[in-house]
Parts: C-alpha cells; sequence; structure tokens
C-alpha cells in the first residue's frame, strides 16, 4: 500500500504538470511540451481481469459445485495470490524475488487442481495464470515459458473438457502471457526513456551552468584584474605625465568594452579566440602592471580549436602573475612540434600564484577549470614554484589529426 500510494502520488503530480502544460498550449497556440503520464503503474490495471472467475464464483452460488468449501478456498487463495504477483511484478526488484516466483507456482498448482477437479468455468483460471506469468516473468525466457505454459493447460483442459476446451483455453493462455507481457514492458520502457530524457536535461543544465560560470570567472577575473592595474597606473602617473594616465584610462576604456562584448558573447555560446590576441592582452597587462613581458613562440601555426584553449591558459596565468606573484619579468614560451604544442608562463616572483587558495589548481577555479578543459582535449596542465624561485604554468596539446575533433568539442562546449 505504501508503494502503491507514492506511485499514485507521482502519478498524479505529472498528471497535474500535463495538464498545466496542455492549457498553456492551448493559450499560445502550440503543442504541450510534457508527455501525457498514462495511466499509474501499479497492479490496479490487472484487477479487472479477475472477473474471468465470476463464471466459477457464480458456480459456488448457484450450489453447482462439489465441496463448495473446498472450491471456495480456491477461489479465494487463488485471488489473492492473483493479486500478490501481480502487484509486486511492477517492481523490478520484488518481480524477481524469490517469493514471487513461489507464489506463480503456488498458482499454477492450484490452478491446476481446480480445473482438474471442477472443468467448465474453472478452466479460464489458466488465462489468469497466464496473465500474472506474462506481467512477472518478463525477459529472453518468456517466450519459451508462454509457449509450455499454453501447451500444458491444453493438455489439462482435454483431460476435463476435450479438445474443444483445450484449444480455446491453450489460446488464451499463451495470448493473456504474451501480450500482458509486451505492454508491461513497452509501458516499462517508456518510463525508464522518460527519466532518462529527464536526466540528460538535467545533466544538460548542469554543464551548461558550469561553462557559463567558468568562463564568467575567466573573464572578469582577467578584465578586473587589468582595470585594477592600469588604474593604479594612471593613478600615479596623472601628478607628472597628464598624457601617459590618459593613455592607461583610455586602455581601461577600451579593455570595458571589449569585457562587455565577451560577455554577451559568452551568455550566447559562441565567443572564440586566438592566442596572438591573448598574447597582445597579456603584454599590456603586465606591462600595465610594472611586469616586463619576453613572448617567444616557434613552431607551425596551431589549430583554431588549439589556440582557444591555450589562450585560455595565458589569460588565467597572466592574470595570477599580476594579482599574486610581485614579478618584475615574465616569460611567455609556446613551443609548437610535430604531435604536441607546449605553452609555459614563466615568472621570477615570490611564487605566491599557486599559494592562494583562491587560484590555485588544489582549491581555486581557474586552473581548476583549465585543467578540466585541456584533460578532456587530450592534454594536461601543471603549475607549481619554479626550483630558481617564481611560478610556472605548462600546458601541453596533442596536435594530431585524431586529437583535433576532442579539442574542437571542448572548445565549443566551453563556448
Amino acid at each position: 500500500m505504501a508503494a502503491w500510494q507514492a506511485e499514485g502520488k507521482q502519478w498524479r503530480t505529472e498528471h497535474r504538470r500535463f495538464e498545466a502544460a496542455r492549457r498553456a498550449a492551448r493559450k499560445g497556440g502550440g503543442a504541450p511540451d510534457a508527455d501525457h503520464p498514462g495511466p499509474p503503474p501499479t497492479g490496479f490495471s490487472l484487477l479487472p481481469w479477475l472477473l474471468l472467475g465470476l463464471g466459477s464464483f457464480s458456480n459456488l452460488l448457484q450450489g453447482r459445485t462439489p465441496n463448495p468449501w473446498i472450491g471456495g478456498m480456491g477461489l479465494l487463495a487463488f485471488n489473492s495470490l492473483y493479486i500478490y504477483v501481480t502487484f509486486r511484478s511492477f517492481d523490478r526488484c520484488r518481480r524477481e524475488a524469490t517469493s514471487t516466483r513461489v507464489a506463480l507456482g503456488l498458482m499454477g498448482l492450484l490452478t491446476t487442481g481446480l480445473a482438474l477437479g471442477y472443468g467448465g468455468d474453472w478452466l479460464t483460471f489458466f488465462p489468469l495464470l497466464g496473465l500474472a506469468a506474462g506481467a512477472c516473468l518478463r525477459g529472453p525466457w518468456l517466450g519459451r515459458t508462454g509457449l509450455l505454459l499454453a501447451v500444458y493447460a491444453g493438455a489439462v483442459s482435454y483431460v476435463r473438457g476435450g479438445w474443444g476446451d483445450a484449444s480455446t483455453i491453450g489460446y488464451a493462455t499463451f495470448i493473456s502471457s504474451m501480450v500482458t507481457a509486451a505492454i508491461l514492458g513497452l509501458s516499462e520502457a517508456v518510463r525508464e526513456l522518460r527519466a532518462a530524457r529527464e536526466e540528460l536535461a538535467r545533466r544538460a543544465v548542469e554543464k551548461e551552468r558550469l561553462r557559463f560560470s567558468r568562463d564568467l570567472h575567466d573573464l572578469l577575473g582577467h578584465t578586473l584584474s587589468v582595470i585594477v592595474v592600469k588604474s593604479e597606473a594612471a593613478r600615479r602617473l596623472a601628478p607628472g605625465d597628464m598624457d601617459a594616465a590618459l593613455t592607461q584610462i583610455t586602455d581601461i576604456e577600451s579593455v570595458g568594452r571589449q569585457a562587455l562584448t565577451e560577455i554577451r558573447e559568452a551568455v550566447t555560446g559562441y565567443r572564440e579566440g586566438s592566442l596572438a590576441t591573448e598574447l597582445t592582452r597579456a603584454c599590456s597587462a603586465l606591462s600595465a602592471a610594472g611586469v616586463e613581458p619576453v613572448v617567444r613562440r616557434s613552431g607551425a601555426p596551431l589549430a583554431p580549436q588549439a589556440e582557444v584553449l591555450l589562450g585560455w591558459v595565458v589569460r588565467e596565468a597572466v592574470t595570477n602573475v599580476v594579482r599574486h606573484s610581485d614579478a618584475g619579468r615574465c616569460e611567455i614560451t609556446v613551443e609548437g612540434a610535430a604531435e604536441h604544442v607546449r605553452l609555459r608562463v614563466t615568472d621570477d616572483g615570490s611564487g605566491e600564484a599557486a599559494g592562494r587558495p583562491a587560484e590555485g589548481i588544489g582549491g581555486g577555479t581557474g586552473l581548476t577549470g583549465l585543467t578540466e578543459r585541456l584533460a578532456a582535449a587530450g592534454g594536461s596542465l601543471s603549475a607549481g614554484r619554479s626550483p630558481q624561485g617564481g611560478f610556472t604554468v605548462t600546458a601541453e596539446l596533442p596536435v594530431g589529426p585524431a586529437e583535433l575533433t576532442a579539442v574542437a568539442a571542448t572548445a565549443s562546449a566551453a563556448g
């Protein structure tokens, strides 16, 4: 009863959601975006078939059944076993339990005894037995089981009523078992597909939220750091060199406008970038922070998808240098080879970029997100203090034909 109440509550919730979607669709002139939940998946849907036993019950009431107390007890026991088996058949774990199979076996023995003892209307318990077997026994052995049960029912019916009853009861038993198993199996598959679709939709929403939050972190963290650095530079330069201060203020305006554009593109998920653009911005940000930028690039041109990922690494690494390192020099090296490309960002600062929980691989979101992106593309990212002092971020990406698809998928998912 508790399971039935839970199923009924869930069905009523889905039905109310469908009705609300249908009313909204009628107002908008479209189709509802929710599927009809159908009847609740419980054993109550199989109870009406017990009406097949009304003939035997009528015989008991009219006194046409020998030993009516035995017949009445047999009818009650059969109905009880039928209800027990069919209600447990809507739960996979309980359906495959030993107690359910034992109850089904007892139904078979009881049906055989009642059919051989009374015949006539009591033979209709075989189709009910087939219905219970079809609800309980689903799987590769169902066809053989249904066929054997139909042959057995026909043989018992032949003993009591001849070929007419044998063909009718055998056919009805086979059809009831096969049709019941097909309908219930299809209904269960539909429910599982609906649940899987809802789970996929939920995961897609979570993935998009992660992408958006990661993009906003990378965009705003870098942009706000550049704005703060250039604002401090403008404040220092204003008393003695107004033209230089105005140049920094102009850069702040340009960075702000570019940030607005990138945020709009991040929202729509179509933002692309290039490594050359990020290197230029990195040099500007480092220079404004009083850090000498040194850029070295060698090797063949990279695929656009690889440049997008490496551009993210440059952006995040330079942001950490500007924020935390107190460095005087920052080297950015891009080395392209036949099978992979390596990007290394090294500074000569205090090495505190990794020491900040907000930015480190272990506890932050910036380098952590980049590590995930590069790993999904078949690459890797490492960060830590250099033996000579300072901090180093190293990223590697494969550039072979087999890996470009993964890189492209990652870059597209990242925006």
